[in-house]
């Protein structure tokens, strides 16, 4: 059974910190990327960041850049999200997604097939 599970989502100040996991199970062979998105009360799901499975950067958000880093642990089938110098407005459900397809758009839930079920991120003081 294919399965995408994330972890990691937590209350923290601004400013802070957070690492996000994502396993993937059960299809490893057949996804060409995994992207990070969240969604925010009220507004559209948006892309954050993409990797491929060969490690090359697909996406970064531009009001994520410099701030958050992708990565990937093949050995693990595990997708990172390091999520540092957090700011309020990056409060939303985070979610990753697998691209099943060459013809993925980093950034671009469309493009994904396979989505994990969110975890929650809040910053707050």
């Amino acid at each position: 059974q294919s399965q995408l599970v994330e972890s990691g989502g937590a209350l923290v100040q601004p400013g802070g910190s957070l690492k996000l996991s994502c396993v993937a199970s059960g299809f490893t062979s057949d996804i060409y990327a995994i992207g990070w998105f969240r969604q925010a009360p009220g507004k559209e799901r948006e892309g954050v960041a993409c990797i491929s499975t060969t490690g090359e950067i697909c996406y970064y958000a531009d009001s994520v850049e410099g701030r958050f880093t992708v990565s990937r642990d093949g050995a693990k089938n595990t997708v990172y999200l390091q999520m540092n110098s957090l700011k309020p407005e990056d409060t939303a459900v985070y979610y990753c997604a697998a691209a099943l397809t060459i013809y993925y758009v980093g950034g671009h839930p469309g493009t994904f097939q396979s989505w994990g079920q969110g975890t929650q991120v809040t910053v707050s003081s």
